[in-house]
């Protein structure tokens, strides 16, 4: 009896695959979860939101004290959060004409990542590999782990601790998952900002429009 009645139900067979379609294509990303941010992620984060200071564009916000990176797209929501690995050096300034040295020609206390406000876009970097370059004058990078590296950079960047995440010559290496799985497709056509906050010097500093945002931390 089955083969006979099979027949009779194409019709609504066809259109239940239809239906699941669309059940997918209204599926929601679950939210990515924060992590507790620093005050000074917290202001820059609520600046940039309150403001639409990234233009439309997505952008990525780097919290050296932490080692943190948050990823959000064009519109403000946040889509992957993880560990990155930084310069060795603390410091907040690129050494001048550090961007045309080579690796062996840079000194330890060049080895910065630089903070501010960048416009970041895809880029060729030495060996012809493709890296999102936040400021090609001083060759400040973000890409993932380089293959054949000699400071155990994964064992670093899964550490619980803060302060073995100081390893680069100031580029940002940031998980795979999150290069290639959010900021290659979200920042491959026009790029987006990269916010990098400082190690010492004032929030202000590196961000000018801050000062016309006072911060009041709220009791506890």
């Amino acid at each position: 009896m089955a083969l006979v009645v099979c027949p009779l139900l194409s019709t609504d067979a066809h259109a239940a695959p239809a239906k699941a379609s669309s059940a997918k294509k209204k599926a929601v990303t679950p939210p990515v979860e924060l992590p507790p941010l620093t005050i000074a992620a917290r202001r820059v984060t609520t600046w940039v939101a309150e403001t639409a200071d990234n233009q439309s564009l997505p952008y990525i916000v780097i919290d050296k004290q932490s080692a943190t990176i948050i990823v959000y797209d064009a519109s403000g929501k946040p889509v992957a959060t993880g560990p990155v690995l930084i310069g060795i050096a603390e410091g907040d300034e690129a050494t001048p004409g550090v961007g045309s040295k080579s690796l062996s020609e840079i000194g330890p206390a060049e080895k910065t990542t630089p903070a501010g406000r960048y416009l970041a876009k895809f880029g060729r970097a030495a060996g012809n590999t493709k890296v999102l370059w936040v400021d090609y004058a001083t060759s400040v990078a973000i890409h993932t782990i380089p293959p054949g590296n000699k400071e155990n950079r994964t064992k670093r960047m899964l550490s619980p601790a803060i302060d073995d995440n100081r390893v680069t010559f100031g580029c940002i290496n940031v998980p795979k998952a999150i290069y290639n799985g959010k900021i290659a497709p979200m920042f491959a056509k026009k790029g987006g900002y990269v916010y990098i906050l400082p190690d010492s010097k004032p929030l202000e500093a590196a961000f000018p429009p801050l000062h016309a945002r006072p911060f009041v931390e709220a009791a506890r």
